[in-house]
């Protein structure tokens, strides 16, 4: 199993590119697109932030996927 998001479709629901959202999680834009593409995994504290960026629990954002 591994973490997926919704984060790609919440940022772009709310109009921002990928630069606005790491300056409201004062993160570069490189870990966002990391963490959209499900090439990172974002720490406990940067999940909870990106939760209050978006107004939803972390369940809401992240999900696990299986994988074959």
């Amino acid at each position: 199993m591994h973490l997926d998001n919704h984060i790609k479709a919440l940022r772009r629901a709310r109009g921002w590119t990928q630069k606005d959202l790491a300056d409201r999680l004062s993160v570069s834009r490189q870990t966002v697109i990391a963490i959209e593409n499900g090439r990172y995994d974002p720490s406990l504290p940067l999940a909870f932030a990106i939760a209050s960026v978006f107004g939803q629990r972390i369940e809401e954002i992240f999900f696990e996927v299986e994988t074959p």
